[in-house]
């Protein structure tokens, strides 16, 4: 603590930072890390784990494996007081949500709310009109209530496409999964899930983002805003893409996935997204402990880091302290930290971007989770086309560190998953169900 304070003196008196993020020597084997150069002088740390493929013909056999062809139609439509109506035209209309805490699957129908301005009107008069009553004498009729104006839409979307939706096993050649951290974590964080992977035959990839774990740090904010970083992914993604792909965010890593999820929907086919809160557009908070000057956030460090510990994690025993620091969890410079906080600015990434995605996606929620509220999850279930929402009682921020063999079950579960068609055409209704959310 007190070699933390004399470092920060030292930081405000010279105006640098003492601590940098640079390259460092792995203690793990090189074997799987490497070094990709992004920009000029903008290199990431990168672990690749390419497992021995089978022959060419058996691969090719499994390749051409077809999944369940489902046609994902939907009206988004955006109105001047913030809210927004969602219809389900196609043949998701009713997006199965797993809420359940005990590990078993148990389908759980959308929100369903009809707008009162969309009610129908009767389509022929009464055959035994009712007559109407005589008023007394002196008194006068009522007046009619005023007719509504018909409100019109500040933005209307239209989504239709065939989305095909197949198993993703290890042994498919075509199949790539791809890891993303968020802020003050590393590759390392996902230690449990490579191993995991790549041993059931996966071909893994998960970057350092820049200014974290062994990727360089470039001292000026403007590198570690939310578009520069998501052009570093876009790099890593193009590099090491595959036919089918599966993002899995952690936390603000969740953003970036949804981003490429965007970018390319013929090539990213199974989205995860771990604690990474609601659908709302990023926005840097003003009055954050993180807009104090680096010097003053590195005095901090120790604080932050047990502040980290208490909230990221359900218990703060020795495990977790372990785990935190075996995962270079938060291990940051104090000027990565705040250009990151304050870089995180993402307009364009409102609900309705995130109504636009047609992939399925498994949200995975620590129920101890302290950063991200449970409602968050929630409300991204609701807006996605076609999610499902897990829970993990015993889990928090940190929940797939915190419970490896939980999420990795729950995950390999997902990514082995293969809607049954003959379940979507039973839950068929003759009327397009429409979803009303309320702005935020």
């Amino acid at each position: 603590m007190l070699t933390s304070i004399t470092d920060g003196i030292l930081c405000c008196l010279t105006g640098k930072t003492t601590s940098l993020v640079l390259p460092l020597e792995s203690s793990e084997p090189s074997d799987g890390f490497e070094f990709v150069e992004v920009k000029p002088g903008r290199v990431l740390r990168v672990r690749h784990i390419k497992p021995e493929r089978q022959d060419a013909s058996v691969r090719d056999t499994i390749d051409a494996d077809t999944g369940t062809s489902v046609h994902c139609k939907r009206k988004i439509t955006v109105y001047r007081n913030g809210q927004l109506v969602i219809e389900n035209l196609g043949d998701v209309l009713h997006s199965e949500i797993l809420q359940c805490q005990d590990g078993d699957l148990e389908p759980c129908s959308t929100v369903e709310v009809e707008l009162a301005d969309y009610k129908e009107m009767p389509s022929s008069p009464d055959p035994n009109p009712v007559p109407p009553v005589p008023l007394p004498a002196g008194e006068q009729k009522p007046a009619p209530p005023p007719r509504r104006r018909r409100r019109k839409p500040k933005r209307t979307v239209l989504i239709d496409s065939t989305q095909v939706i197949s198993s993703c096993k290890g042994t498919h050649s075509d199949v790539a999964l791809f890891f993303v951290h968020g802020v003050g974590g590393s590759l390392d964080i996902w230690s449990s899930q490579l191993e995991f992977f790549s041993r059931l035959g996966y071909e893994v990839i998960a970057p350092d983002l820049a200014g974290h774990g062994a990727s360089t740090a470039p001292q000026i904010a403007a590198a570690y805003t939310f578009y520069a970083l998501a052009e570093d992914l876009r790099a890593i993604f193009k590099r090491y893409a595959r036919k089918r792909n599966i993002l899995i965010g952690h936390s603000y890593g969740v953003s970036f996935c949804t981003f490429l999820a965007h970018e390319y929907p013929d090539l990213v086919h199974k989205v995860v997204m771990i604690n990474g809160g609601g659908p709302t557009a990023l926005e840097p908070s003003l009055c954050s402990i993180f807009q104090l000057p680096s010097c003053v956030l590195h005095c901090l460090s120790p604080c932050l880091a047990w502040s980290f510990l208490k909230a990221g994690f359900a218990r703060q025993g020795a495990k977790e302290k372990q785990l935190l620091k075996q995962g270079n969890a938060f291990n940051v410079s104090p000027f990565v930290l705040r250009a990151m906080m304050s870089g995180q600015y993402w307009p364009e990434g409102d609900e309705v971007y995130h109504a636009e995605l047609t992939v399925p996606i498994l949200l995975v929620h620590g129920m101890c989770d302290k950063f991200v509220p449970m409602e968050e999850d929630q409300r991204m279930a609701e807006i996605l086309l076609f999610a499902f929402l897990k829970v993990i009682e015993e889990g928090s921020h940190m929940v797939m560190m915190e419970c490896p063999d939980t999420v990795n079950t729950l995950l390999h579960e997902f990514f082995l998953w293969e809607p049954d068609m003959f379940a979507f055409l039973s839950t068929l209704l003759p009327d397009p169900p429409v979803c009303l959310l309320e702005g935020h």
